[in-house]
């Protein structure tokens, strides 16, 4: 005798196993967007440590605002410059990611960054951020 097709039970294995896999991989892809959110912000807090390295080497003098020296990634907006005596400090927030970002240079470190010139982020409301 000879059987076409495949059993109930052969169906009823496979599709359950599709939901296992479903179940294990949804939750790690929910908040993909927010990860990548917040790899872009600190990226772009990075590539402003290094504009403003530059700028000082060229001006002697870091700059509040770099002008179109510097773009930040499609959905971040521009991070707050704020001088110090000895350096700047830098945030950036992102509400769809739900994160603060910041960055500091010179002696007066901004939460959540306690390295200089290392971006550091927390999500929004974690941390009180003080210059």
């Amino acid at each position: 005798m000879k059987r076409a097709g495949f059993t109930l039970i052969e169906l009823m294995t496979v599709v359950a196993i599709i939901g296992l896999l479903a179940v294990i991989a949804i939750p790690k892809l929910t908040n993909l967007k927010g990860r990548a959110q917040l790899a872009a912000m600190k990226s772009d807090l990075r590539n402003l440590v290094t504009l403003q390295e530059n700028y000082f080497a060229q001006n002697l003098k870091y700059a509040a605002d770099l002008g179109t020296a510097f773009t930040v990634s499609a959905g971040n907006t521009m991070p707050i410059i704020t001088l110090t005596g000895d350096g700047w400090t830098a945030t950036m927030t992102s509400p769809s990611a739900g994160q603060i970002c910041a960055v500091f240079m010179g002696s007066t470190p901004l939460n959540p960054a306690t390295k200089e010139g290392a971006p550091a982020c927390v999500k929004s409301g974690s941390v009180t951020v003080t210059q």
